[in-house]
């Protein structure tokens, strides 16, 4: 066998499993692969072997890789399976405190465990785009780092605690729903008012393409504690919040995430920061 060829083990063939499986086997990786209800193996564009069980898919394999629904999942599978020492890559989403609780469980278990989260859509697993990041054991990562890489050019250890991979995901995950709720609440406020959605689809572009410079500017004030309101200020903001929801509701459209917004703005005002820049919302989401 080819010394940059492993034996993976893929445990879970949902879309994302299946897509992780057809990227290892690209890769010239030996895949083996199990799922729970058989048959989904079948619809593969890569030759793999498939497992009769989770004991059989684990001894075939150097590198066993799980992405399921949930840890629960992963645990009911997995738990009384000897894996002699091999390790186990969780790529499955959960969120901070229970990606702790799960690397305790796989401690008690005696399992070479590392967690991690696959933050690019099925499509991009295998290509340069593919981004996965992992944390936990810094041991274990070095043993799969190598496998791993079939996944995309951008696989990122972030340290030993095994929750940081869970933390950048559920905050990334909060920055698109609630920039997508934003987007789809936008076109139902301009279709209300008679824009057509290819109409306004363009500037909403735009709009989006603000954001990046965005990120990099907040994450500096954010860092030093300073917040030139000289762009915009948090006033300002409530001012237009104001007039935004005030047409949403005109049109009978739900203002929620509208509210919340214009409460945390009220809040900072409230607090003396009006001047700021939009920069100090960002220290205002603790309790109150």
């Amino acid at each position: 066998m080819d010394s940059d060829v492993q034996r993976i083990a893929v445990v879970g063939l949902g879309p994302m499993g299946q897509a992780l499986a057809t990227a290892f086997a690209r890769a010239g990786h030996e895949v083996t692969v199990w799922n729970r209800t058989p048959g989904k193996a079948e619809g593969l564009p890569v030759p793999v072997s498939v497992a009769g069980s989770v004991s059989e898919v684990v001894r075939a394999a150097d590198v066993v890789v799980a992405c399921l629904i949930d840890d629960a999942a992963v645990r009911g599978v997995v738990e009384g399976v000897d894996f002699e020492g091999r390790p186990l890559v969780n790529l499955t989403s959960s969120d901070p405190r229970q990606a702790r609780e799960m690397a305790r469980w796989a401690d008690v278990q005696g399992f070479a465990y590392l967690p991690g989260v696959i933050l690019t859509p099925t499509p991009m697993i295998g290509t340069p785009a593919g981004t996965v990041l992992l944390s936990g054991d810094a041991g274990v990562y070095d043993r799969v780092a190598s496998a791993l890489a079939a996944l995309g050019e951008r696989i990122v250890y972030l340290g030993p605690d095994p929750a940081r991979a869970s933390a950048f995901d559920v905050a990334l995950l909060d920055l698109f729903a609630t920039a997508t709720n934003g987007l789809l609440h936008a076109f139902a406020l301009a279709g209300a008012e008679g824009i057509a959605p290819s109409e306004f689809a363009g500037f909403a572009a735009g709009m989006g393409g603000l954001l990046p410079e965005m990120a990099t500017r907040f994450a500096g004030q954010i860092e030093s504690g300073e917040f030139p309101g000289s762009r915009s200020t948090i006033a300002s903001a409530a001012s237009s919040v104001r007039h935004i929801t005030a047409a949403a509701r005109e049109h009978g459209l739900d203002t929620g995430m509208l509210d919340a917004a214009q409460g945390v703005i009220e809040h900072a005002v409230a607090q003396g920061h009006g001047a700021d820049g939009l920069g100090r919302l960002a220290t205002m989401f603790g309790p109150r």
